[in-house]
């Protein structure tokens, strides 16, 4: 849907990040990376919920001593985050790490520099340069008067020349501001003066009630303008919800079809039944189920029901007491309010058993959904309202 930023790829671990390969979903633990198995167990967990690559803190000694371990038994790629000391880092890259992450604001000495370059060059082993606003060095603060977006852009090109002139080249980079406007100004300039790999996130966005706002608005923005080729939430949160978050935002600008989106009006007067209560309903019972993308529409008045969901593969219309199941328009049958979410689900689960039997997924059964190709297949449920029953025009 995009016109990507033209970006140099690199690999970490399994995970192929910039050029044309999909846009990843990064996380960071919470946990003292030495412990080992609290931190796999976080890990695992964000893992499951679809991280693609999960980063550490390696303050301490013993957080770098514990890198072997969690990175044998991770399953995703694991970056260790290094602030001030080359020491951790080349125990970093000495246990394996799939990636490193270092702060320009925060290693400072350019042969620390080289040394870090060389020893990644060695291993093939990626670089973020992560400049952030809160760590500028102090130079530039001083030149610019704050953390500008120009100051950080300005840091971040001056890191990948000290990387390219030792001849390391395996490079993605962030400019993460606290501010939204600023980020995203950064991240325009930056990409406009290199082709490396870029790491969105805004900084410091918060907890989730203003933080996915802020990363919804700054990250989602520079996607939508081809600029981005990995992504973080920054949550003051369980990570899991920045993962959650990011996969959102990838799924509601096209950029990632998988699992479900659930579309839902906010309710008013109009509505026949409980939307609220259908909509949740709905999405706590389709999370337990093992289904192809689909687009679930939660509506519940004769306004947005028919019209919103006209084009739905699946949907019921919800009436007074009773909701009319129907496909692409034509009428399945009606059921009763109480079976609604139920003969959803098992139409659901019928299509989703016809679209793996059917491979890519030729159209239904006459009467029923139609089944998208390709790889960008989605397949679209609808919960609409349309009033009075049949004789109730709209």
């Amino acid at each position: 849907m995009y016109e990507r930023r033209k970006s140099r790829q690199i690999t970490v671990g399994s995970v192929a990040i910039g050029g044309d390969a999909p846009i990843s979903v990064q996380s960071m633990t919470t946990t003292k990376t030495d412990d080992v198995e609290a931190t796999l167990v976080q890990v695992h967990q964000l893992a499951t919920q679809g991280a693609d690559i999960v980063r550490v803190a390696v303050p301490h000694e013993a957080d770098a001593r514990a890198l072997p371990a969690i990175v044998a038994e991770g399953g995703v790629p694991i970056i260790a985050d290094i602030h001030f000391s080359v020491r951790l880092a080349m125990m970093a890259l000495e246990a394996g790490v799939h990636g490193l992450r270092v702060n320009p604001g925060n290693m400072r000495n350019p042969k620390h520099v080289q040394e870090v370059a060389e020893g990644a060059g060695e291993r093939g082993i990626p670089i973020r340069i992560g400049v952030n606003a809160g760590s500028l060095d102090r130079k530039l603060i001083a030149k610019h008067g704050r953390p500008t977006a120009e100051a950080l852009v300005e840091s971040a090109l001056w890191e990948i020349s000290l990387l390219e002139e030792h001849g390391f080249s395996d490079i993605k980079v962030s400019v993460k501001h606290q501010n939204v406007p600023e980020m995203i100004a950064a991240y325009r300039l930056l990409a406009e003066r290199t082709d490396v790999p870029l790491h969105l996130g805004v900084t410091e966005a918060g907890t989730p009630k203003q933080g996915i706002i802020k990363s919804a608005i700054g990250i989602g923005t520079l996607l939508a303008e081809g600029i981005g080729d990995t992504i973080r939430v920054s949550l003051t949160a369980d990570p899991v919800e920045e993962i959650t978050a990011g996969k959102q935002i990838l799924k509601s600008l096209g950029l990632r079809d998988e699992g479900f989106d659930l579309v839902a009006c906010p309710s008013c007067g109009r509505a026949e039944l409980d939307v609220f209560a259908l909509a949740n309903e709905v999405e706590a019972r389709i999370e337990k189920m093992d289904l192809p993308p689909m687009q679930i529409a939660v509506m519940g008045c004769e306004v947005n029901g028919p019209g919103e969901a006209r084009d739905a593969d699946i949907g019921i219309a919800a009436g007074p007491g009773r909701g009319l199941l129907f496909a692409k328009g034509k009428q399945i049958g009606w059921v009763p309010h109480a079976g609604l979410v139920d003969a959803l689900l098992a139409e659901a689960q019928r299509v989703a058993d016809e679209i793996r039997a059917s491979g890519e997924g030729a159209e239904a059964a006459e009467g029923g959904p139609t089944v998208l190709k390709g790889a960008s297949r989605r397949q679209t449920m609808a919960i609409g309202g349309i009033g009075r029953g049949p004789g109730r025009s709209n």
